[in-house]
């Protein structure tokens, strides 16, 4: 690949994801599933409510400092977060099961139920816009996608373990 080759396709995707962005911004799935499953909710608490999803699912326990951590906010922010959440029936506090001091944060059923349906939603919309695709594209695309996201994910906490990088509190 020529260098012009490569700066024009470096260029292609930097603008894709520019048009990318403002459609995430736009928050259409989480517009649709949140009529449905979650009317009370704040749209602005639903990355919260993702965020204890994939931290369970992965197996670990979620307290208020790995919500913090999660959503890059401040501890004192991500407890009222909690606390409306848990007003609202989508997370529950219990106690840990490795250490009983501390607390830690369940999603309700109602939190559940609302992520399934996100996730229903999502599908469906991703199966839509590929239904024209060959399957060898859908296949390279899926690859593909999840390795610049594996790196981009790795190469933004590099970036921001940088002290230079740090916020100032």
């Amino acid at each position: 690949m020529t260098d012009s080759k490569l700066k024009t396709d470096i260029d292609r995707i930097g603008k894709t994801m520019s048009r990318y962005r403002v459609l995430a911004k736009s928050r259409i799935i989480t517009r649709l599933v949140i009529g449905r499953a979650a009317p009370d909710l704040d749209i602005g608490y639903i990355d919260i409510v993702e965020s204890i999803g994939r931290i369970t699912r992965k197996g670990g326990e979620v307290t208020i400092g790995t919500v913090a951590e999660q959503m890059c906010i401040d501890p004192s922010r991500a407890s009222r977060a909690v606390a409306h959440l848990v007003e609202r029936d989508m997370v529950s506090r219990g106690v840990s099961q490795l250490d009983a001091r501390r607390s830690v944060i369940f999603l309700t059923e109602k939190g559940q139920t609302f992520l399934r349906e996100k996730i229903k939603t999502k599908l469906g919309l991703i199966e839509q816009l590929l239904a024209d695709w060959p399957e060898e594209d859908i296949a390279k695309f899926s690859e593909l996608y999840s390795r610049f996201l594996d790196d981009f994910e790795r190469v933004a906490a590099e970036e921001a373990a940088k002290p230079e990088n740090k916020q100032a509190p």
